[in-house]
């Protein structure tokens, strides 16, 4: 079910895209407002998408095997109806929440996220460019299968929340009304998140709400012009090179590392982390 609602959605995604490159044609042509669509970097992100969608779906059952067997564990049994839906939707949204946090304040983790940031664009293209080695998110599930929520509402809301995330990848919407802008994720907050300045950097983590963010000390509004990427930017377009190269930079930190002590900062401690007299290899910092 989870997979069949991203797949289904692939046709609606291609005819949005299509609708935001006209508008976004449109906005280039006053005095370059909008960034726009670049063709190397969309074929980027779209082999990027394709490939998660491959991983994800050879993974999946093991997914399913792990959020069951801690379903088994749990003494509730909240069902299929809406308080199991409301659980389901609220409970992966609140973890989602500090997943991706922790994406970013992980460098191992971040290894894997960084792929999504890896984009110098902004616009629904984007939103496609995810990770061939995100499987450690369905970890952070595992309280909501704890809480007695069926398997299936797990994943369902799960890619909900994923397909939500979707349309605020553009800067063809600007602000939305203020009740909307205070309690969900909209296009000018996850603009802020896709920031480079350093005001924007590990900011707005939600995925449909905004309100974890105002609660935790982890909001930022948008105000400054944002500077997409990374405080780093890659060159290349190669899908492969885009999936592996902070592992790379990674491992040549690790191999530099003087102690285990050391070993296990650059892997645990946020990205750009070094011992005090070290400058690490890979300088591909959270963004």
């Amino acid at each position: 079910m989870a997979d069949a609602i991203l797949l289904l959605a692939v046709p609606a995604f291609l005819l949005l895209m299509g609708l935001e490159l006209a508008v976004t044609r449109a906005g280039q042509a006053q005095e370059g407002r909008l960034l726009g669509y670049d063709r190397r970097d969309s074929r980027t992100s779209l082999a990027m998408g394709m490939g998660s969608l491959v991983v994800n779906g050879a993974w999946r059952f093991v997914e399913v095997l792990l959020l069951a067997a801690v379903a088994r564990l749990s003494p509730l049994d909240l069902g299929h109806g809406w308080t199991g839906w409301g659980v389901a939707l609220l409970g992966v949204e609140f973890f989602y929440y500090w997943e991706h946090r922790a994406g970013h304040e992980i460098r191992l983790l971040w290894a894997s996220h960084v792929i999504h940031h890896s984009s110098q664009r902004y616009n629904l293209s984007t939103a496609l460019r995810q990770t061939w080695t995100g499987e450690y998110t369905v970890l952070f599930f595992l309280p909501v299968a704890l809480l007695g929520v069926p398997v299936e509402l797990i994943l369902a809301s799960w890619s909900i929340n994923l397909l939500y995330q979707f349309w605020i990848h553009t800067e063809a919407i600007s602000r939305l009304r203020s009740p909307i802008e205070y309690l969900f994720n909209t296009p000018s907050h996850h603009r802020v998140h896709h920031g480079s300045q350093a005001q924007y950097l590990d900011r707005n983590y939600g995925g449909i709400l905004i309100i974890w963010d105002r609660m935790f000390g982890t909001f930022e509004p948008e105000g400054e012009r944002v500077v997409y990427g990374l405080t780093k930017n890659l060159t290349s377009f190669n899908p492969l090179r885009v999936a592996t190269h902070e592992y790379v930079a990674l491992l040549a930190d690790l191999r530099l590392a003087a102690s285990w002590k050391d070993r296990a900062g650059y892997l645990l401690h946020s990205p750009g982390w070094a011992p005090a007299s070290v400058v690490p290899a890979g300088q591909l910092i959270g963004s």
